[in-house]
């Protein structure tokens, strides 16, 4: 039996999709002075967020970028950033009817980043698309138009201005990690020796020729396998 869905919630989507927007926007910003100083230009800045819609892998990206570091380091280290949403998109295909199409479970999984997740997998009930499309109609745009401004504005501004707003970025993942580090105590001194061994790494002279994303490959590696076995979820867990 096929479930018909009720195309009036995408207003409803948009009507949610409207603050996520705001902050996609204005990290988005962010974002476009490192791809500027990668040397992406205004208009590809702009396609590649469209189509990729993820501020940590896209400023990994950038960065890596920067750095000319081969695509195989880029790749992985984009494929290890962006690997959580594979257990959001698992979590959300519990929610769809047997009878949805193949289209709208794609179009959904394309649009899984964490916001457009939690508001889509909030809602009670069977997964209506149309309500993650509406979010997205307005998110999307937003987030790829950041990234196109910020572009702009690194190319307009003096350069001082431009290195104060690169730590724009910086505060975002601040502002990511502190709220969760302040209700866990596991999260938090993961956040503490990530740091720790992002500044001391470096140093040890048997990876002095190793590139600086191939290290941040490694470590992330090391840390998150160490901490899956030392700390894992229990199933159903929150």
């Amino acid at each position: 039996m096929e479930i018909n869905y009720d195309k009036s919630v995408f207003k409803t989507g948009m009507k949610d999709g409207i603050p996520i927007a705001l902050g996609y926007f204005a990290v988005a910003l962010a974002l476009g002075i490192v791809a500027r100083n990668a040397g992406v230009t205004a208009l590809q800045g702009f396609f590649s967020s469209l189509i990729t819609i993820s501020a940590s892998g896209e400023y990994a990206g950038f960065a890596m970028m920067a750095e000319k570091a081969p695509y195989i380091e880029l790749a992985v280290m984009t494929f290890i950033i962006n690997a959580r949403y594979i257990l959001m998109s698992l979590t959300l295909s519990q929610k769809f009817h047997e009878s949805t199409s193949l289209l709208h479970r794609a179009i959904i999984g394309f649009f899984v980043t964490d916001e457009l997740f939690a508001i889509t997998a909030a809602r009670k009930g069977y997964i209506n698309p149309y309500y993650t499309y509406g979010a997205a109609f307005v998110a999307a745009p937003a987030w790829a138009l950041g990234t196109g401004v910020g572009i702009v504005m690194g190319n307009i501004l003096p350069s001082k201005v431009v290195s104060a707003l690169s730590v724009a970025l910086f505060g975002m993942f601040l502002a990511l990690t502190v709220p969760a580090a302040k209700n866990n105590k596991v999260i938090f001194s993961v956040i503490i020796i990530s740091y720790i061994a992002s500044f001391v790494f470096p140093m040890i002279p048997a990876f002095s020729g190793i590139s600086d994303g191939m290290k941040a490959i490694i470590l992330t590696i090391i840390i998150a396998s160490v901490y899956a076995v030392l700390f894992p979820r229990e199933e159903g867990e929150a």
